[in-house]
Formats: C-alpha cells, sequence, structure tokens
C-alpha cells in the first residue's frame, strides 16, 4: 500500500507542476493579448484600429455545412455582418437538397453587397468528409488568405478586422484562434464547455509555453495560401484529426504556426447524454492516436481525480486534496479569467470539478476500442490517426 501511495502522490505532485505551467502559460498568454492589443468578441474598435478598414488584405472564409444545426442561422449571420471591406464566404453543401441551402441563399438576399458562394461537392471520395470540402473551396476561393471555420462558430464583428492586422504585422503563416466554448440547455454540454474552457486550452498553452504551437484546432484556422500549396488537403483525407495532422506538418516543414490572439465563440449544441458521449469519447480515441505520448501525460492535467485517489488510500493526506483543489480553481481561473474572459465559469465553477472527473473516466476509455460514430456512421481508427467507414 505503501508503494501505491507514493505512486499516486508522485503524480499528484506533477500534476501540481502541471498547474503552476498553467498559470504561467496563461499569464502569458494574457500578456500576449494585451499587447497586440485583441478584441473580445464583444468588445467595439476603438479610434486607433481604424486603419484596418483599408487594409489590402483579402480574406476568403470557408464554411462547410451539413444540414441545419443548432443556431446555424445566428452563427452565419454573424460572419456576413463582419466590420471588413475585402472579404468573401464560401460554402460547401454534399448536395443541393441539404436545408442548409436555403438558409444560405436568404442570407445572401439579405447581404447582397456581401460576396459569397455556395458550392455543391457531391459525395465525398474522401474518409473526411470535412476535408472534402474544404479542398472544392480552397482552389475557388479568390484571396491568399483563408480561413477554415466550423458551422458552430460565431464572430464579433470585428473578427475579419483583427485577423487582418495579424495578417498585416506578418505573425504567422498558420493560425489557430482560440475560442470559448458556449454550452446549449443539457447540462452535458456545459459540463463538456467548462473542460474546454478551463482543461483543454489550459493544455494548449501550456504546450506553446513549453514547445512551441505545433498544432491546430479545428473550429477556426488561418491559413496563407502557401500552407495547402505544400500541404495539399488530399493528404490530410483518411484523418481523423486533420486540423492537429495540418498544424504538426506545417511545422515540421518550417512554417511559422502560432495561436492567433483574436477570440471566437463556438456553440456546443443540445446533445443529448448519448451524443455527448459518443462525440467525447471519439475525441479521446482520436487524440491518443493523433499525439500519443501527449494523451498519456494527460494524466497530470486531471489533478482532482488524482487527489481524490490519494485521500481515499490514505486519509491522512486530506489536505493534499484541499491543497489540490485551491491550485486547480487558481489554474481554470487564468485560462478562463484571463485569456478567454469567459463568464460561463465564474456562474458554474462549483461544477468544473464534476467535470474534471468526468474527463479523467473519458480519459480513461480513450485507452481502449478503435470503433467510433460521427454523423450517424460507424469508422475504425487506426493506430496512425486515419480512419475507415465501416457502416
Amino acid at each position: 500500500m505503501i508503494a501505491v501511495e507514493i505512486a499516486i502522490g508522485a503524480l499528484v505532485a506533477g500534476s501540481w507542476v502541471y498547474c503552476v505551467l498553467g498559470i504561467v502559460a496563461a499569464r502569458a498568454q494574457g500578456k500576449d493579448r494585451g499587447h497586440s492589443r485583441s478584441l473580445d468578441i464583444e468588445t467595439s474598435l476603438n479610434a486607433a484600429d481604424t486603419s484596418v478598414r483599408a487594409a489590402s488584405v483579402g480574406i476568403s472564409v470557408l464554411k462547410p455545412l451539413a444540414g441545419i444545426e443548432h443556431s446555424l442561422e445566428v452563427n452565419l449571420r454573424s460572419f456576413f455582418e463582419q466590420r471588413y471591406p475585402n472579404f468573401e464566404l464560401l460554402f460547401a453543401v454534399r448536395e443541393s437538397s441539404d436545408p442548409a441551402v436555403s438558409l444560405v441563399r436568404q442570407l445572401q438576399a439579405e447581404y447582397p453587397d456581401v460576396a459569397s458562394r455556395l458550392i455543391v461537392t457531391g459525395e465525398p471520395p474522401y474518409t473526411n468528409a470535412k476535408v472534402f470540402s474544404l479542398s472544392r473551396m480552397t482552389p475557388a476561393a479568390v484571396y491568399d488568405v483563408l480561413i477554415t471555420s466550423d458551422s458552430d462558430v460565431r464572430a464579433g464583428a470585428g473578427f475579419l478586422e483583427r485577423v487582418a492586422l495579424e495578417i498585416e504585422h506578418d505573425r504567422y503563416d498558420l493560425a489557430t484562434c482560440p475560442y470559448r466554448a458556449v454550452p446549449g440547455v443539457h447540462i452535458w454540454s456545459l459540463l463538456e464547455a467548462l473542460g474546454i474552457n478551463t482543461e483543454f486550452w489550459g493544455g494548449a498553452f501550456v504546450a506553446k509555453l513549453i514547445e512551441g504551437v505545433r498544432f491546430t484546432v479545428g473550429p477556426t484556422v488561418i491559413a496563407r495560401r502557401k500552407i495547402f500549396d505544400a500541404i495539399p488537403w488530399d493528404c490530410l483525407s483518411r484523418y481523423l484529426a486533420e486540423d492537429f495532422v495540418l498544424g504538426q506538418r506545417a511545422a515540421e516543414l518550417g512554417f511559422r504556426v502560432d495561436l492567433s490572439q483574436v477570440l471566437v465563440e463556438h456553440h456546443l449544441g443540445d446533445d443529448s447524454f448519448k451524443e455527448n458521449f459518443s462525440h467525447r469519447l471519439r475525441w479521446a480515441r482520436s487524440t491518443r492516436r493523433s499525439r500519443p505520448w501527449g494523451y498519456i501525460g494527460q494524466i497530470f492535467t486531471n489533478p482532482l481525480p488524482l487527489a481524490i485517489i490519494l485521500a481515499a488510500i490514505a486519509p491522512r493526506l486530506w489536505f493534499v486534496l484541499v491543497a489540490t483543489a485551491i491550485l486547480r480553481a487558481f489554474t481554470a481561473y487564468a485560462t478562463a479569467g484571463w485569456v478567454l474572459r469567459d463568464p460561463l465559469c465564474r456562474r458554474w465553477w462549483f461544477l468544473i470539478p464534476v467535470q474534471d472527473l468526468l474527463s479523467f473516466v473519458f480519459w480513461w476509455a480513450g485507452f481502449s476500442g478503435n470503433r467510433i460514430s460521427w454523423r450517424g456512421r460507424r469508422y475504425r481508427l487506426r493506430a496512425d490517426g486515419t480512419f475507415d467507414l465501416v457502416g
């Protein structure tokens, strides 16, 4: 039993080190945001930024669509209402009968001054249908700055202006926009959002602090066209986590990969328990194959479950649990408060420990199984992160 206590205690100590790194990393990311005068999603432009409106940076926004999802109209409208004169919107659907087509046509009629196009791709020959849609939109895009943006992303009216400012300053070749997760009405969506806004982004900021940014995260990615000249979409067509692989390969080729200082919102929708469970298990199994050693290291990102286990087997060490809870609270506040400015965690802070326990369960479950469900279909994950349709 002493050996077990020592082993669990060592893991708790490692998680404390990780928490401290999380606070330092969030502080560094927060300072970067301050230095770049980056916009929060609801912040208005100040007078010093008006020169960006006349910028020569042209931006093409690529949005794959599939059906009418939660808040889709509001999400898409936020891009039609951008305060930037030099951009276009491209949408892709699999077939003309997709319900999203009528919504896009409606918005195009409401905003005739916004350059926008709808592409019907046909059935995807790729396992990853999203990658196929992006591969069709990329050559059709007019501009050399491309933003891939999921249908569940919502942006502030100054989003493109801020991106243009970063491009003008030549900060990167490829970047991810950090996002605040916004839940639907179900408790499972709320718990997932709390995890994304504290644990997930905390881990991303620590990764940047330790080794730099060698990844991208799917909901909103900014890229110069030369990225896709060097890494064609068909090279990513069989990967489930194509966003991570894109960032990894770009870094290996010597491109500058970074986190943007511009925030967006990622609306999670109203998944039931079963749907949310399937989604999070898919994410865990995919992450394990995309970065296997990093996935094992995620044990340190869940300090509370480790401290609970230690206190359960050695009640005399109860003070370790208290100290861990306090440290975890500071780390969560650093990420959600300093960087993401997330009101969700301020309101529902007492549910973060519940989410931490749930996250630990999904992390453990991710070590087993290679089958996933995605948009009503069944796939088999391979060890290299590619996947195949099985039903």
